[in-house]
């Protein structure tokens, strides 16, 4: 039953960005504050709005 739930928290973890926010704190070496945050979803949002889509 454990491995069950740690599969559906690890989901809702990237479902919520954490995941890809861990990642991105270990790739660039950084440790997490709220300014990092901030940069993190600034950067994640201006990159999903960036790309136009067609109709």
């Amino acid at each position: 039953m454990s491995g069950v739930l740690k599969t559906i928290w690890n989901i809702l973890r990237e479902i919520a960005d954490e995941g890809a926010y861990q990642r991105h704190l270990q790739f660039h070496k950084r440790e997490h504050s709220a300014a990092e945050w901030r940069k993190f979803c600034d950067a994640r949002l201006s990159r999903k709005y960036a790309r136009a889509k067609c109709c």
